[in-house]
Parts: C-alpha cells; sequence; structure tokens
C-alpha cells in the first residue's frame, strides 16, 4: 500500500503516539544525533541555507536544526512539508515561538507533488528526510523520490536523510509491535480511513495487526491479516474483495540499510554523498549527500 495512505489526520497523530514509546528507538535515537550534532551538519551543509522538509510531522526533532540555524543566520526560512494538514498545523504552531523563523507549509505528496522546489530562492537548500522514511519505499521507489528531488536542486544544494541501520530483529521488531497495541491502531487506521475515503465495508475488528522479518529483504514487513473468511466491498471501486482467514494485507515496509546500501542509493539518484553522524551503537545515521554537477533541466541560482 502507498505510505501516504497511513497518514490521514487520526493516523498522523497514532504516529505521534508511536515516537514516544518506548519500545521505538528510532526517534530517540535520531533526535540525540541532532542534539549532539546539528552544528556541525549545518556548517558541512554551507549557508545561508532554506531548509525544507519531506514528512515534516510535528517537526519535533527539526527544531534542535532550526535553532542551530538561526544561530548563526540573521533569518531562517523552514518548508514542512506533509501530507496530513493537522500535522502542518501542528508543526507551524508548535514553531511559532522561535524568533526571525519562517514557516511555510507545504500540503504535498512526493515524489508526484514536488514541484514547490522549483519555487525560486536565493539560498542554497537543504533537504531533510529524516525518522528512516525512505525505509517505506520499495527500493525502486525509493530511487524515484531520490532522483526527484535531486532533478530539482541546484548545484551546492544537499540532502540530509536518516536512516534506519540493519540490526537484530529482537532490536527491531518490537519498534512495531509495541506493547501498548499502538503501532496496530496505527496500522488498522488504514482500513478505517478506506472505508471513509472510498466508501469501503472493512470491518477492522476481523483484522489483526501482524508483524515479521524479512531477512533477505532486510526489512521488516507490516501486515493486517484476516481473522475469519469475508467479503469486502469497496463503492468507489466498484468492487468486492474475498478473503481467506488469514490472507493478509500487506500494509508497510520498513527496510534496514547498511551505510554502504544507502551510499550507494544517494550515487544512484545523483547525489555524491559526504559525511554520515551515527549514534554510539551505530544503530542509525544521518548522511549528508551533495549536488556537485549540473545536469541538463538542472535549475540554476546565485548563492
Amino acid at each position: 500500500m502507498p505510505p501516504w495512505l497511513l497518514y490521514d489526520d487520526i493516523g498522523s497523530a497514532l504516529f505521534e503516539d508511536i515516537t514516544r514509546l518506548p519500545e521505538y528507538y528510532l526517534t530517540r535515537t535520531e533526535r540525540g544525533i541532532l542534539l549532539r550534532y546539528s552544528r556541525d551538519i549545518l556548517d558541512a551543509a554551507g549557508g545561508p541555507l532554506e531548509i525544507v522538509e519531506l514528512g515534516a510531522g510535528s517537526a519535533v526533532k527539526t527544531r534542535l536544526l532550526l535553532e542551530a540555524a538561526l544561530a548563526v543566520q540573521p533569518r531562517v526560512r523552514y518548508l514542512p512539508v506533509d501530507v496530513s494538514r493537522a500535522a502542518l498545523a501542528q508543526a507551524t504552531s508548535a514553531l511559532r515561538g522561535l524568533p526571525r523563523l519562517e514557516v511555510l507549509p507545504v500540503l504535498a505528496r512526493y515524489p508526484e507533488e514536488l514541484g514547490f522546489l522549483q519555487q525560486p530562492t536565493d539560498r542554497r537548500r537543504l533537504v531533510l528526510f529524516l525518522g528512516s522514511n525512505i525505509g517505506n519505499y520499495e527500493p525502486t521507489s525509493a530511487l524515484e523520490l531520490l532522483a526527484g528531488v535531486r532533478a530539482r536542486l541546484s548545484v551546492g544544494d544537499a540532502l540530509l536523510i536518516g536512516a534506519d541501520r540493519r540490526k537484530s530483529p529482537s532490536i527491531v521488531l518490537p519498534a512495531y509491535d509495541d506493547a501498548a497495541g499502538v503501532t496496530a491502531r496505527f496500522n488498522k487506521n488504514m482500513l478505517t480511513r478506506i472505508n471513509r475515503d472510498l466508501g469501503a465495508t472493512f470491518n477492522v475488528d476481523h483484522f489483526r495487526h501482524v508483524v515479521c522479518w524479512n531477512d533477505r529483504c532486510s526489512r521488516v514487513e507490516l501486515y493486517l491479516e484476516s481473522a475469519v473468511a469475508q467479503r469486502v466491498a469497496i463503492s468507489a471501486l466498484d468492487a468486492h474483495v474475498i478473503f481467506a482467514a488469514r490472507e493478509r494485507i500487506h500494509t508497510e515496509s520498513s527496510y534496514k540499510l547498511t551505510l554502504a546500501r544507502l551510499r550507494g542509493l544517494l550515487f544512484s539518484a545523483g547525489f555524491a554523498p559526504e559525511t554520515t553522524w551515527s549514534d554510539e551503537r551505530r544503530w542509525f545515521g544521518l548522511t549528508l549527500g551533495r549536488v556537485v554537477e549540473t545536469r541538463p533541466g538542472d535549475h540554476t541560482r546565485s548563492v
């Protein structure tokens, strides 16, 4: 299923709850990296900067980077990008107290709606893609997204991408199957959204949240498993779907990448991988990729 289907207003709020769970190490680990290295990241990116964030959510972690940028720039322009209006409103409200910060929220899907990156600017751009969101994309889709971003940037611009590293499934799996059942509610909310938006008749109570580790693909897989044999109507598609008992819907994957694989992905998309900042356990990393050469059709600007 396309990842954006998970993030309506309810799904976005549930995901914010997930980031605070004890099992979900990703957010606090990435926040720790930003807390320690934000100034180094900004120095490496160069400036002055306009900061754009894909999948901004509530922008809680990003505040650390913005505060560091405000310490060295007279003004900072920040474009949070998300598929959820509620998340954008929350981010805008939470950042309102930062002086000299201009927040310009963008409601968009990506890679389908990256046109906002072609708006003129007199600064270098630093595009953020944090939270290991890149892991939710199949490899070909991840490359398409990053290449789409690269095509709209200028020489000197940069991408900072957060990626969860491959590690023991005993650490990874609980992050997607927490004891409180928040991730299960997040996963099932996709069916509620399809019911609302497409006039479907899914009975959410007839599906179970299932999490598996696929070692060959190095990914966590999330499923909704039909508890009973059932028939579901989807009026907007004029269709009926028949589920056998224990038949599954594959709702989401979360790839866990080695650093070599991530750097290869950046290179294939047209970025030159530069510095990586990690936590002490090497569980998570933030990698900066640079636009270093002009390609036909590239946007150009003076900095």
